[in-house]
């Protein structure tokens, strides 16, 4: 079941969903929308490495009030909000439709567990043959909300949960990783 913006109303009031901060033009009729803050990370493509699932990447570290994105390039960005999400909720990241007509893509795996809590890194991308400039404080996806048919047995407590500002992959981090280094299997 997908909430509405009556009960994400009252889940806000009550302090089951946590959105700071937050302004009442950010609740829409089925999800909340956030928005862009000014930290970025761009992969450091300078250094030419390849980039592995087995390794920490590198990446470039931007503050400013806007940034422009090239043509058919990525960047990692963030929400302004924290936010806080209970037990029995899940949210989905999607893309405002106003933004993705522009040609800009917004993901972040599409999913927020149950538990999470922290910023939510956007990543971004440009699609069209010319640049396209995004600004700090603009509104640039929206949350969706569900309930759970019943509280997850174990909530969210990976390796982004508390997550500030843009954070880059950490996927080299993952079990298997740390499995294939104990064993010595490339």
């Amino acid at each position: 079941m997908t909430l509405s913006d009556g009960t994400i109303k009252e889940y806000l009031d009550s302090g089951k969903i946590v959105i700071d901060p937050i302004e009442p033009n950010q609740i829409q009729p089925a999800s909340v929308d956030l928005t862009l803050d000014s930290n970025f990370l761009i992969v450091d493509d300078l250094s030419g490495e390849l980039i592995s699932m087995k390794d920490k990447i590198k990446y470039r570290k931007l503050e400013t009030g806007s940034i422009v994105i090239p043509p058919k390039s990525f960047i990692l960005a963030t929400s302004r909000e924290t936010i806080k999400i209970p037990n029995d909720l899940v949210a989905f990241v999607e893309g405002r439709s106003s933004v993705g007509r522009m040609g800009l893509f917004i993901q972040n795996a599409g999913w927020v567990d149950p538990g999470f809590e922290g910023q939510i890194t956007l990543e971004l991308f440009n699609a069209n043959q010319v640049p396209i400039r995004v600004d700090a404080g603009r509104r640039i996806c929206q949350l969706v909300f569900s309930k759970l048919d019943k509280p997850a047995d174990k909530p969210y407590s990976g390796k982004y949960k508390g997550q500030k500002g843009t954070t880059g992959s950490r996927v080299y981090l993952d079990e298997e990783v740390e499995a294939e280094l104990d064993s010595g299997t490339p």
